[in-house]
């Protein structure tokens, strides 16, 4: 039963005399009311909780929290993938679910440059002078699918010697999207490379659909000089159940929906869903789509807890995301 007594915060203007940098701006977002803005403040507390407590959950054996994160490629293609750099290289998440394309651009980007370009270009035009457009952000060929041929082929033809060398008769057990992630990413010597950070902590990331994108279709060429050459897919089903089923608690930020955000909750569902979880999201839910579908609906699969703090953020993530990224990471900076 809704009474008034049940509502005694007041709605506050903004103070710009005061505000000085992003914290104190989401500070007043919480106050300010106004719709998106009190989700995304509520967004950074439940974000910063996640990161404090997996701090004080690290021990010599490792963390007993799950920070999960998942995001589609396409902010790999903009500056937002500095957030997801940052993040790894803090080690704030410790497993990434993401897609194909993530590989793409993370591996073109550290040996090659994308470029500023706009919406309204012609596709026509761009198309006949090999230059691809991913919203407004150009990607000339020699950029994308030229450069990441030229630089994994090598790559796998190295991961192929090595493990028929350590296990000739069977080298590709246990060799999933984790191990071929970290196996790309000790070869990628660019600090600006989420790869890099994620071998570099051994922070796991999977990728359900690994054969739908570029890096997907060298692999695929490189068993047609290596017909046995093979993913072992259910290596990274395995270790997602190890980790679902020791951790103490389980938390996510999801970027988006489709494969990765439903590779998230779906295996949270084994441990009786998630205990904390944001997701930014442009979509509405009119259509059924999980892009669309709201954190709550997920509660009536036991994919989040009744009780979890959860919000969805109804938004653009290349503008969220760096909003967050200057307020958690500058937080930390000043402990």
């Amino acid at each position: 039963m809704v009474s008034r007594d049940d509502f005694d915060l007041p709605v506050v203007d903004y103070d710009f005399s005061t505000t000085d940098n992003v914290t104190k701006l989401l500070d007043q977002m919480a106050t300010a009311g106004g719709f998106t803005a009190t989700k995304l403040a509520l967004a950074h507390d439940i974000l910063k909780d996640m990161f404090e407590q997996l701090d004080d959950s690290s021990s010599d054996d490792g963390p007993d929290q799950l920070n999960w994160l998942s995001f589609p490629a396409c902010l790999c293609a903009t500056g937002t993938r500095g957030f997801f750099v940052e993040a790894l290289k803090r080690k704030r998440f410790n497993v990434v679910v993401t897609t194909c394309g993530t590989l793409d651009h993370d591996i073109a980007r550290s040996f090659s440059d994308y470029f500023h370009g706009a919406f309204e270009l012609d596709d026509v035009e761009l198309g006949e002078q090999g230059l691809n457009r991913l919203g407004n952000v150009i990607i000339p060929n020699a950029s994308y699918g030229e450069i990441i041929e030229k630089t994994v082929m090598p790559i796998l033809q190295e991961i192929d010697d090595e493990r028929r060398s350590a296990n000739p008769e069977n080298p590709w057990q246990g060799f999933g999207t984790v191990e071929l992630c970290w196996a790309l990413g000790d070869r990628i010597d660019d600090e600006s490379s989420l790869l890099h950070w994620a071998a570099k902590h051994r922070i796991p990331i999977i990728i359900p659909g690994i054969y739908d994108g570029s890096i997907g279709a060298q692999l695929f060429m490189h068993r047609q000089k290596a017909r046995d050459f093979n993913l072992d897919l259910l290596a990274d089903q395995q270790l997602l159940s190890d980790l679902v089923w020791t951790t103490d608690s389980s938390h996510a930020l999801m970027v988006g929906g489709g494969i990765s955000k439903h590779h998230v909750i779906w295996w949270n569902q084994y441990r009786g869903g998630l205990d904390s979880a944001v997701q930014i999201t442009t979509a509405s839910e009119h259509d059924g789509s999980l892009s669309g579908a709201r954190l709550k609906e997920a509660i009536s699969w036991g994919k989040i807890r009744a009780d979890a703090p959860q919000i969805v953020v109804e938004g653009d993530a290349s503008l969220l995301l760096p909003l967050l990224g200057a307020s958690l990471f500058a937080e930390e900076q000043t402990l």
